[in-house]
């Protein structure tokens, strides 16, 4: 079983005789795990001697209205399942422990990439990420961390915040993990009814046959924005027709900037496009994203 933790100052007493001999990876969650999360985990163990899972509902990064009070805890059922994967250390600390004062007066402000997308509306969801991710890389002092692709700006992010921050740690970016019929893993998931979780899949199919028109525009050097435009409407429809209320559906380079429709070459834009969806299906929000591939 993991050793568990719920104190920063007792973690940090085990890990500190570790750091000068062995690698330690983080892999930071809110708990709730299911078979994405200990995806993470065995990604983590191939790169790392030691694996830390961080296991906090951050109330920082959720909103007036958002799901923090309900969100699932599942400790106990959690640390069985990471003693599966051969974690090592679960860090699962208090509100308190993490933020002895809450909100916390300093901020860790994510700038104009936290401000499209999921930022639209949820404007301070990222600032709240930033200061966790902050917290924990400094309370763990990791090697490398690891987070999953389906939360895509989250990553780019993060991957922003260690540039600009000179954090020592590696950022892995682990593929979306899916159920046998598309969706993305996720604990959100089981907020979805059963008709709900029937019409949840046809997100990920509405995102494959977008991305496979896009890459036939892309190979055939004919993508404008009007194109674009026609495609995410028929796409945007689709996706209502099922049932699902979009907050967005957008394309964007796959460093979240707009689309350069002059570079539509082998080593311009038609590598580096990705479809990114945001959308509600009865309680549960639904992200996922699909990169466009020209072969």
């Amino acid at each position: 079983m993991p050793s568990i933790h719920h104190r920063i100052a007792t973690l940090q007493d085990d890990l500190n005789p570790l750091r000068s001999q062995q690698r330690l990876a983080l892999v930071p969650t809110m708990g709730n795990l299911h078979a994405g999360h200990l995806e993470l985990v065995k990604i983590a163990k191939q790169h790392a001697d030691i694996v830390v899972v961080s296991i906090f509902v951050n109330p920082t990064q959720f909103g007036i209205g958002e799901d923090f009070e309900s969100y699932p805890r599942t400790l106990d059922a959690d640390v069985a399942k990471l003693a599966g994967v051969g974690a090592d250390y679960v860090f699962a600390p208090s509100v308190d422990e993490m933020y002895p004062i809450l909100p916390p007066p300093t901020k860790v402000i994510a700038g104009a990439i936290a401000m499209q997308l999921c930022g639209q509306s949820r404007p301070t969801h990222f600032d709240g990420v930033g200061i966790v991710v902050s917290k924990l890389f400094n309370i763990v002092q990791p090697n490398i961390a690891i987070f999953g692709q389906k939360d895509y700006q989250q990553l780019a992010i993060i991957k922003q915040l260690v540039r600009d921050l000179s954090y020592p740690v590696e950022i892995i970016g682990a593929p979306i993990v899916r159920a046998s019929d598309g969706l993305a893993l996720s604990s959100r998931n089981q907020y979805l009814t059963d008709n709900e979780r029937q019409i949840a899949p046809v997100l990920h199919q509405v995102l494959q046959d977008l991305a496979e028109q896009l890459a036939q525009k892309l190979k055939e050097h004919n993508l404008t924005k009007l194109a674009l435009d026609s495609l995410l409407e028929h796409s945007y429809q689709r996706i209502t027709d099922a049932g699902f209320e979009i907050d967005y559906l957008a394309v964007k380079t796959t460093d979240l900037q707009p689309i350069d429709y002059t570079a539509q070459t082998t080593k311009g834009v038609s590598k580096e496009l990705i479809i990114l969806v945001a959308a509600k299906l009865g309680k549960a929000r639904l992200l996922d994203n699909q990169l466009v591939i020209v072969k």
